[in-house]
């Protein structure tokens, strides 16, 4: 480790999660990116992967993919995990990113009530939104309450997903229950009302995920892992949370640890923020703390600007964060905080960005710009 720089050599030490050898401790967040016409990864999707395989990120964990059911998708031309083009388009970026020496993950997504009707969101733009009450954020209906049928045919369209993912090549999958999708909607009070056995108290709304986890454990075998991301923000409401304190917390994780989660993905708008008061842990920290699982944290990691401001809805400049979160972040890990980072848009911006920090080379970073969304850089 000599040729990295000391403020985040831990950053770039190997680790292993189970049967899964990863290079460094850096992952490639996921973004979604609307570049695969007919909802199929075509070859420039495959070259933008391969192009962070190549410059090291040590699990790459792709854009959300929908999994096979009517109202999964809730935009125009993202990937699915399903059917045989997609899964060739996808099996071109696994072989890829393996040629680059790298790892690599899918995002299994359902979006839930995010989806609205007649908005071009393949494959039938008539279908309306699904989700546990048929709410999108409290008091605000959209699209149909889920029936039991309907919670089951989702439960298997995530497994099938698993199983396809394994059999292409994947290196693991990545379940996605943050940030106001579906799973998330199962899990938030303010959009599930259900009476049944989907509903009711925090541990109650967390079946639907358990479920979800457990029929993938069963389809892709003991030794595969599974990541789950969860969130307390949501993109309804960045102010809502699922657990107030570290025992609710507990009460949350330990069902989906049972379930069979391996990994637990912790996002965060800012990976320096304290989440309960009276220790400086992190959503991550405390994931590990409570869990003893691998953890990855995630957060506004190598930006100069804050990840949205809540009144403009915009990037805003805050000069001098990058390279101070940065070092934060080296640090962090080596007190053993977390196991891996996650990064988002700097890692978007700047496919070099791995090897700019593994070299202290922080003058050379790209600061984000919004701009990089208009193309696979």
């Amino acid at each position: 480790m000599s040729n990295v720089h000391s403020a985040v050599s831990a950053l770039f030490e190997p680790i292993e999660l189970g049967p899964l050898q990863l290079k460094n401790r850096i992952a490639m967040a996921p973004m979604t990116r609307t570049f695969s016409p007919g909802n199929v990864p075509n070859d420039l999707v495959v070259a933008y992967y391969a192009r962070r395989a190549e410059n090291e990120v040590g699990l790459i964990i792709t854009e959300g993919t929908c999994v096979n059911h009517k109202a999964a998708n809730g935009y125009p031309r993202v990937p699915f995990i399903y059917g045989d083009d997609a899964l060739a388009g996808w099996k071109k970026v696994v072989d890829a990113v393996h040629a680059k020496g790298g790892k690599i993950a899918p995002q299994l997504w359902h979006v839930g009530a995010i989806r609205k009707e007649n908005t071009g969101a393949d494959p039938d733009p008539s279908v309306p939104g699904y989700s546990p009450s048929g709410l999108v954020r409290p008091g605000v209906e959209n699209g149909v309450a889920m029936s039991k049928e309907d919670i089951q045919e989702v439960i298997e369209a995530f497994a099938q997903a698993a199983e396809d993912s394994k059999r292409i090549g994947f290196d693991a999958v990545e379940v996605h229950g943050a940030h106001g999708y579906l799973i998330d909607q199962f899990f938030w009070e303010g959009s599930n009302q259900r009476d049944d056995e989907y509903g009711g108290d925090l541990v109650g709304r967390t079946r639907f995920a358990c479920d979800i986890v457990r029929a993938i454990r069963a389809r892709v075998g003991a030794d595969y892992p599974i990541i789950f991301r969860f969130s307390q923000w949501k993109q309804q409401d960045y102010s809502a949370r699922l657990c107030n304190s570290a025992e609710e917390l507990d009460a949350f994780l330990k069902p989906l640890v049972e379930a069979g989660v391996d990994i637990f993905h912790c996002s965060t708008r800012r990976f320096w923020e304290a989440e309960f008061e009276g220790s400086e842990l992190n959503l991550a920290g405390w994931t590990k703390k409570l869990t003893g699982k691998p953890v990855i944290t995630v957060g506004s990691v190598g930006l100069n600007a804050s990840f949205i401001d809540e009144d403009k809805r915009d990037m805003v400049a805050q000069s001098g964060v990058a390279t101070a979160s940065i070092d934060e972040l080296g640090q962090r890990m080596a007190q053993g905080e977390f196991d891996m980072v996650a990064i988002g848009r700097a890692l978007l911006q700047d496919p070099q960005w791995v090897l700019k920090v593994k070299g202290g080379r922080y003058d050379e970073l790209e600061d984000y710009s919004k701009e990089a969304l208009m193309q696979l850089v």
